[in-house]
């Protein structure tokens, strides 16, 4: 578990997750609308390079970034609209996929647990505190631990 305190410390988390993540890996966001899912993924979007603004994909479902605006592939979904894993095969994302993935709302396709994949639930909606509850995949142990290391 780990809190975050203000707007600047869940930068340093977007921060810290833009250097540790890897093509093919996967960032799953859960929480209440207005936790900070859409934020974060934002700022891990600005830390890999993106300068323009990021929207949310609730309508588009998915929007890819690819280099040169991002330093690697990266695939920003928002599930809140689906109902099922079947409706997410119809997208097309595969497991193997080159890019980050970074979703919102994995609980609406039965999540997205894996190795890669790195699963954090944000809860509380006060930009003063926010609780951050991390379950990482095998490949991404090691990694959260270094991060939430720093930031505690």
């Amino acid at each position: 578990m780990l809190t975050i305190g203000s707007t600047d410390a869940m930068q340093r988390l977007g921060q810290r997750l833009a250097d540790a993540a890897r093509p093919g890996d996967t960032i799953a966001l859960s929480g209440d609308l207005g936790a900070g899912k859409s934020t974060l993924a934002r700022m891990i979007l600005n830390a890999l390079g993106f300068a323009g603004e990021v929207p949310s994909p609730t309508f588009a479902l998915i929007l890819p970034y690819d280099p040169p605006e991002v330093r690697i592939p990266v695939i920003h979904a928002d599930f809140y609209r689906l109902d099922g894993a079947m409706e997410l095969e119809e997208l097309g994302l595969d497991a193997g996929d080159p890019a980050l993935l970074i979703a919102e709302w994995p609980e609406r396709v039965g999540g997205l647990a894996g190795p890669d994949t790195l699963e954090l639930r944000i809860t509380g909606s006060d930009a003063s505190e926010r609780r951050i509850d991390a379950q990482p995949g095998h490949n991404w142990q090691a990694r959260w631990q270094q991060i939430a290391g720093e930031l505690s």
